[in-house]
């Protein structure tokens, strides 16, 4: 009875949990500091930012902090990102990064602020661990990952390179 739960488990798990693979990480800094990690996982490996943003495809960028960072500056990335990335955003759109921008906390080195698109359901944004919601529409999920490879990356092209496993 046991081995069937725990197999019924991890069916259930698969069903929600798509198989990712790390597609690239960069480091993102801010003058001289190292102020996170970041990686992008997808189905399969992708160099280009175009076919990855067309693709209605599960991903997952993860930011694992390597420096305190200030919820009001996280969130001023996120509003910046989405000003230099996606300019004629929809209002919907507008409107889930004021949601993804308040569900931020303050970063403390070794926290991860992680989020997942998963095709119809939304991307659901953890921070620190806990789930703070999801935000529906894949125009969302790409304005929030144009942030890293979009035209403007907010963190630079060395980091758009390297998420797309195409850098040094």
């Amino acid at each position: 009875m046991m081995l069937r739960l725990l197999m019924s488990a991890v069916l259930l798990f698969s069903a929600v949990e798509p198989s990712l693979v790390l597609n690239g990480s960069g480091i993102r800094k801010k003058f001289f500091i190292k102020v996170y990690k970041g990686s992008l996982f997808l189905p399969a490996k992708q160099s280009d930012a175009a076919a990855i943003l067309a693709a209605d495809t599960p991903r997952r960028m993860v930011m694992q902090f390597l420096y305190s960072v200030g919820k009001g500056k996280i969130a001023e990335g996120w509003d910046e990102g989405l000003e230099a990335n996606t300019p004629n955003a929809s209002a919907e759109v507008k409107a889930n990064f004021k949601t993804l921008a308040s569900w931020m906390d303050d970063m403390k080195d070794g926290q991860r602020i992680v989020l997942t698109y998963i095709p119809g359901a939304g991307t659901t944004v953890e921070v620190n661990g806990h789930n703070k919601g999801t935000l529906a529409g894949k125009p969302t999920a790409d304005a929030i990952l144009a942030t890293w490879i979009g035209p403007k990356p907010g963190p630079g092209d060395d980091f758009k390179k390297k998420v797309l496993g195409s850098g040094p």
